[in-house]
């Protein structure tokens, strides 16, 4: 049964569902069994809800005004599904999602008014820095105390003009509202008028805004309530605080309504030299209501950083109480702030404690007395009770660097090193505590530095073998005596041999007694391919000798497979193995033809009296189009950074190698060889390689050095003029060359025409003419230039040859022009004009000589 109140309710839900319906029931009763649910949309049917939240209705409530009105139950039935659906559509768009992030206002503000650091102010912390400045005060201002913004809300946070807050109403019904403290310390909420909160916390400020809602949502009160209401905070408002006293920027600052005390005094960049950390007061409303230590927070990790300030707040941070200064083995050696009753062991915790070096049994007090200072000595013991003073520095010094049960032994022993100095430790005990004596040990003798108490050293010998064999007393030893006893090999020559010429790894290696010239060759790689190994010398060392005598030469041979010979001679330390070539032996010698011949290419040389006509043989012969008077043969000189045959054997490994590691399918014998090749490490150049190239370069780079004017351009190739139609008429003949390792011989086409260079009036390349001279070729260049040489004009032909021009009495031998040759005309030296002085000169000595001319006609 309905009451009057909710009848009340429902006649002016009635009048408002006329106001909601579609306009088709407007026309008609507002009989509610004439709506049609589906007609509705979306909003209408929200819209609809809220107005009968808003009279009072609950959900069920409404339902159930609707059947009365005469709504059909399928049409109820249907506005409660559509109802359920408009409400989970409203929660999935709440307007609550849709809130900005909590922001600071006033931000400008606050970060104006903040004090800032300059460069000139920082200097490199020392032991005079005070223990917590950098707290507040320091370069990397990582650490600010900026309150958190994403906080929850906190109950105690008292409400002022400016801020925003959210007051959520949900459950049974469903509301929020957005409001903003006015100045005059309302918020206004629709509906519902201005509620005062301003001064309020924000648990307060819920209180009283549940209770003023509460006459229009009744789900929010009473002993079972269905209807809940949360008051958040929006947007953070800012807070006057006045910081005064020693600080580095007194003042008045706007920080954020979340701000502690922290906050306030990095905005001030805290307390200054003379300011305390320990003694921080907070004044609210004429009364302090806090004393903050900031020491609680460095040393314990505690603080009150929950006390949060409001506006208008006073920070007041007095003077220091006293200070003391802490340095030496502490880890932070810095000046701290001490109370009333502080003594030696909370200094020492604020410090961080001694380090590992310190010396802990006593520290060095130094106190001003009067008007002077005195020095105190605190012992352990009365760390707690010593009660500490202003201006008191305290030294901590460090331990000792030295042993008070400390031997040593070293040289040849297993287990060199430092031992403990045990009651009645001798020599012999030592020895043995050492692991024993190596088999290199030198037993003949052992030496003891013994330290005196004057901490000069005496050195003490020692029979070991006597001591160790009991046949002589053994050494007691002393603190800090230590024992050295030396290896064989320390007092004798390190014993080596040598191996040089023609085995893989030529080089030095360590002699062992009875070593085989074998075994040598063994641990050089083996022989090369080259390698004599019935011409082996052994160079052996003379003792004594007669003057003039440098070795003596042992002649030997060995297997090539190296097998065991008992009549091998054994080496003896210091020997040099020399194992020489083959003289037979030599690797291939390539040479290439290039050019008109019917086979060009690379051939290899086939025997060492092979000449050009052989090679030209083997090239099958001068095709139609050769032109044999151009025929050049390109040759290394002596300068061509030619490869060794070592170099070469190496480099033909390496390529082996590379090609064996391409390969993902090797057999076993080639994954074994490409193992080898990469272990193997390429062995030393022949000292003698080269060394006449070398010599001969040197030689002409000393003359050019001291000829001026005179410089040699050293080739490493240069072209050989041959005549190769003489050649191939006269096989064998002079002309005819050796092939030696590298050459080129090119074979050119016919040339058709002349090249002109030099001096000429239009250098040019002109057709080749049989039987013209060079004057004609000259002409058609242009002629000569005014500072033409003409006389020494010259052509180069295709083969390389050169002829200049010949003359006798005034008459010019020119020579003659072939096809693809060059004429080349240079040009006269600079003309030097005869100075004032030189033609003087000149004149005198004409007039002089005719003067004894007709002094001599006279007699």
């Amino acid at each position: 049964m309905i009451s009057i109140k909710r009848f009340s309710y429902f006649f002016v839900f009635l009048a408002l569902l006329g106001l909601s319906i579609p306009q088709t029931f407007a026309q008609e009763t507002s009989d509610a069994s004439k709506i049609k649910v589906d007609e509705l949309s979306d909003d209408q049917v929200q819209d609809l809800l809220d107005r009968a939240t808003n009279a009072g209705l609950s959900k069920s409530e409404f339902l159930k005004a609707l059947e009365i009105q005469g709504m059909p139950p399928s049409e109820v039935a249907k506005m409660r599904t559509r109802i359920a659906e408009v409400e989970d559509e409203s929660i999935r768009n709440t307007k609550v999602s849709k809130r900005d992030e909590r922001e600071q206002v006033d931000m400008d503000e606050i970060a104006l008014g903040m004090f800032q650091f300059s460069d000139g102010t920082f200097k490199k912390p020392d032991g005079n820095e005070i223990f917590g400045t950098s707290l507040f005060y320091q370069r990397n201002r990582r650490l600010s105390f900026e309150p958190s913004l994403n906080q929850a809300t906190p109950k105690s946070y008292i409400l002022s003009p400016g801020d925003l807050i959210y007051v959520d109403i949900y459950g049974q019904s469903e509301q929020y509202y957005e409001a903003t403290v006015n100045p005059d310390g309302f918020v206004l909420l629709d509906n519902i008028g201005p509620v005062s909160v301003s001064g309020k916390s924000i648990e307060e400020a819920t209180g009283i805004l549940k209770n003023r809602i509460g006459k229009y949502y009744t789900g929010l009160l009473g002993n079972n309530p269905n209807t809940f209401l949360q008051v958040t905070l929006g947007n953070v408002g800012s807070i006057k605080v006045n910081i005064l006293g020693e600080v580095r920027l007194p003042g008045t600052f706007t920080l954020s309504a979340f701000s502690t005390v922290f906050n306030a005094l990095y905005a001030a960049g805290g307390p200054n030299e003379n300011g305390s950390m320990r003694k921080i007061k907070l004044v609210r409303n004429n009364k302090q209501i806090a004393e903050i230590d900031v020491y609680d927070l460095l040393i314990n990790g505690t603080a009150k950083l929950d006390l949060k300030l409001q506006d208008q707040d006073v920070i007041l941070v007095p003077p220091y109480v006293s200070h003391v200064k802490i340095k030496g083995e502490v880890k932070r050696p810095m000046i701290f702030e001490a109370t009333e009753n502080d003594n030696f062991s909370d200094l020492l915790r604020y410090a961080g404690g001694f380090t590992d070096q310190a010396f802990k049994d006593r520290v060095a007090i130094s106190r001003i007395t009067g008007n002077q200072r005195s020095v105190s000595d605190v012992y352990q013991n009365q760390f707690d009770m010593f009660i500490l003073k202003g201006g008191d520095e305290i030294t901590v010094q460090r331990i000792l660097d030295r042993y008070s049960n400390r031997v040593q032994i070293k040289g040849a022993v297993y287990r060199e090193g430092t031992f403990a100095l045990e009651e009645g430790l001798t020599l012999s005990q030592l020895v043995k505590n050492a692991e024993g004596l190596r088999g290199d040990a030198y037993t003949t003798q052992a030496s003891i530095l013994r330290t005196k108490e004057d901490l000069s050293t005496e050195m003490i010998q020692v029979n070991l073998r006597g001591v160790l064999d009991g046949t002589v007393p053994d050494v007691p030893l002393r603190r800090e005596d230590v024992v050295r006893i030396a290896s064989i090999y320390d007092i004798n020559n390190e014993q080596y041999v040598q191996i040089l010429g023609e085995v893989k790894k030529p080089g030095v290696y360590p002699y062992s007694a009875e070593m085989k010239v074998e075994d040598l060759i063994v641990m050089a790689g083996g022989f090369q391919e080259s390698a004599n190994s019935q011409d082996i010398e052994i160079a052996r060392r003379l003792e004594d000798s007669d003057l003039g005598t440098l070795a003596d030469i042992i002649p030997t041979q060995v297997d090539p497979d190296l097998g065991y010979n008992p009549n091998s001679p054994s080496l003896v330390p210091f020997d040099q193995v020399i194992v020489r070539k083959r003289a037979s032996f030599t690797m291939q010698k390539l040479t290439a033809v290039e050019g008109q011949v019917n086979s060009p290419g690379i051939f290899a040389i086939q025997s060492s009296g092979e000449r050009i006509s052989d090679l030209i043989k083997r090239a099958g012969g001068l095709n139609q189009f050769a032109y044999a008077k151009g025929a050049t043969l390109i040759r290394k000189t002596e300068f061509f950074n030619t490869e060794s045959e070592q170099i070469r054997r190496q480099r033909n490994l390496e390529g082996l190698k590379m090609k064996l590691a391409e390969d993902p399918s090797n057999s076993e014998a080639q994954a074994e060889l490409l193992q080898r090749l990469l272990t193997e490490s390429p062995s030393a150049e022949s000292p003698v390689d080269n060394q006449l190239a070398k010599s001969k370069k040197e030689s002409l780079d000393q003359i050019a050095s001291e000829t001026p004017g005179f410089a040699v351009k050293l080739k490493e190739t240069e072209a050989v003029a041959i005549d190769l139609e003489e050649i191939l008429r006269n096989p064998g003949s002079e002309d005819d060359l050796l092939i030696e390792e590298g050459d080129i011989l090119s074979v050119p086409k016919l040339f058709q025409t002349v090249r002109m260079r030099g001096d000429v009036v239009y250098p040019t390349t002109l057709r080749h003419e049989s039987g013209r001279s060079l004057k004609h070729y000259i002409n058609g260049a242009g002629g000569f230039e005014r500072r033409a040489n003409r006389k020494q004009t010259y052509v180069v032909y295709a083969n390389g040859a050169v002829k200049r021009t010949k003359g006798f009495l005034g008459i010019r031998n020119y020579p003659p022009v072939e096809p693809g040759a060059e004429v080349i005309v240079p040009t006269k030296g600079p003309k030097v004009p005869l100075r004032l002085g030189e033609i003087v000169g000149i004149t005198t000595g004409l007039a002089t000589l005719g003067l004894v001319i007709s002094q001599i006609n006279w007699q």
